[in-house]
This record gives C-alpha cells, sequence and structure tokens, in this order.
C-alpha cells in the first residue's frame, strides 16, 4: 500500500464533543485497494452515528473484519449489515451465526485478504489481527490483544518489520517489546496508556473516537 488510513470510530473516549464515547471498538481502514470496517463497537445505533458523523458512508465499505467474538467488537455488526449486506466478512473460525452478508470468511491460520492485507489467523483461539504492508513497514490493527501482544506481533513480523500498531492492548505491560515500532495507538481496552504515553513520548497517539491516522506518518483527528 502506498498509504493507510484510520479512522478511528467506536472507542472508550471522543476527541470530537459531537461523537458519542462507548465501550468497544471500531474503526474504518481505507487502503489502496479495500475500505475495510474493522469491528463494530456494542451499539449500532453509536456505531452509525459516529460514522455519519465522521462522512463516513456505510455503501463505501467493502469488508468487514471482526476480530473476535465479544460483544464490545461485534454488537454493531447486525445494524451495519442492515445497512450494508454487499460485504465480506471476515471473522475468526469461533465467531458463527453472521448472516445476510454477501460472502462469510471463516479464518483459522493465517489469511490473505487482498494484496498487501493479511489476517495473523485466529491465535489462541479468540481473536485475529489485520496485517498491511505499507513503504515504512507493517500497520497492525488489533482489537483487544487477548493472546497476548508478543503473540500478535511476532505472527505479524512473518510479513516484516511493523510501522505503527493501533488497537486494543487490554493488560499489556511488556513495554520493552515495543521499542522497535515506530508508533502506537493504544485503545479501548488498553489498562495501561499512561504508562506506554510516558515510556514512549515520541511514538505515542492519542487515540478516541474522530481520530484519524495516516501511515506511513500519522496524526491529527477527524
Amino acid at each position: 500500500m502506498k498509504q493507510v488510513k484510520i479512522h478511528i470510530i467506536y472507542d472508550n473516549t471522543s476527541c470530537r464533543k459531537d461523537l458519542i464515547a462507548d465501550w468497544g471498538f471500531a474503526a474504518y481502514v481505507e487502503t489502496d485497494n479495500r475500505h475495510i470496517l474493522f469491528d463494530t463497537g456494542s451499539d449500532g445505533r453509536i456505531l452509525l452515528g459516529n460514522m455519519s458523523l465522521m462522512s463516513i458512508d456505510p455503501k463505501q465499505i467493502d469488508t468487514v473484519f471482526i476480530s473476535h467474538h465479544h460483544f464490545d467488537h461485534t454488537g454493531g455488526l447486525a445494524a451495519f449489515l442492515h445497512e450494508n449486506s454487499d460485504v465480506q466478512v471476515i471473522v475468526p473460525k469461533s465467531l458463527r451465526g453472521v448472516r445476510r452478508a454477501r460472502e462469510v470468511i471463516h479464518v483459522e491460520s493465517e489469511y490473505t485478504v487482498d494484496r498487501g492485507i493479511f489476517s495473523t489467523g485466529e491465535l489462541m483461539d479468540i481473536e485475529q489481527s489485520l496485517v498491511i504492508e505499507t513503504p515504512a513497514g507493517l500497520v497492525v490493527v488489533v482489537g483487544c490483544s487477548h493472546p497476548g501482544l508478543e503473540r500478535i506481533i511476532s505472527a505479524a513480523e512473518f510479513h516484516g518489520r511493523i510501522h505503527a500498531l493501533v488497537g486494543g492492548f487490554h493488560g499489556f505491560s511488556q513495554y520493552e517489546i515495543l521499542k522497535d515500532i515506530d508508533y502506537v495507538c493504544p485503545t479501548h481496552c488498553t489498562q495501561h496508556i499512561k504508562d506506554i504515553a510516558f515510556r514512549y513520548p515520541t511514538k505515542y497517539i492519542h487515540g478516541g473516537a474522530g481520530t484519524q491516522l495516516t501511515f506511513p506518518k500519522t496524526t491529527g483527528t477527524t
């Protein structure tokens, strides 16, 4: 990919007063060849409302990538599919019951979504992460990192060096494994955001609904 844009739609916090913050995570990921909704948050009304305020049309999305089956990542899926069912939905093999989509793909091992876009496969029988190639290295988007961030990073690095890491890190505290990553944007369930920001002030990016990231090179808000 020449460039990857990530718009955080759904998060526990918001960087814009007009967007609703709620427990959960969702992001719109734009690449050269795909328009991906990564996870869908807890509430479809909030998901679609925030998308509208961010000028993200559900109809422009062609792929839905679900990291894992927990409700704070899947709760908005039915509402989204009501607006746009003409999508490919990529889910871990443990997630069943997705209906109305054009195609549902259950992922167990590493999977190629498209040229330069990959799933790590369902790690520890719970969660997959999204890996995207860029000229500066890999952009990795995670849901809650239930398999452990170290395991996710190891799986992603099969494709090369990691440039940026975005999403929920859960209780992660092995801060030294972030030292070779250029940018980190911990969101949602990350318990030690302040510690990560303190240890890596030049690579830390604040998240929240409304945040827009562009890789290579990042920043800003929508």
